[in-house]
């Protein structure tokens, strides 16, 4: 085994603060299971009593586009009418959209 594999699998740390916000990411662990991966986010992440709700994610688990394919995966797409809300009128009490 080289310096850089671990017998341990690497989980990817989300927190959110406090109720009504998002979760947000604030590292990675490595950890046997989901379990002490848990407590191990805990103990390294909120230190000082902050947050009230973590998520721990494999992360061989995590499926993410590729940042240099942003531009196609992005780009409007006037060929999928579905994604434009241009078959309904909107009423006026709705407001901006």
């Amino acid at each position: 085994m080289t310096s850089t594999e671990h017998a341990t699998p690497l989980w990817e740390v989300f927190i959110r603060p406090r109720n009504g916000l998002h979760h947000r990411h604030v590292g990675s662990l490595h950890a046997a299971d989901s379990a002490l991966a848990l407590q191990a986010a805990r103990d390294v992440y909120t230190r000082r009593g902050e947050g009230n709700s973590i998520w721990v994610v494999r992360s061989s688990e995590i499926a993410a586009s590729d940042p240099s394919f942003a531009e196609p995966m992005f780009e409007p797409a006037d060929d999928k009418i579905y994604r434009h809300p241009t078959f309904y009128d909107i009423p006026d009490e709705v407001g901006h959209m």
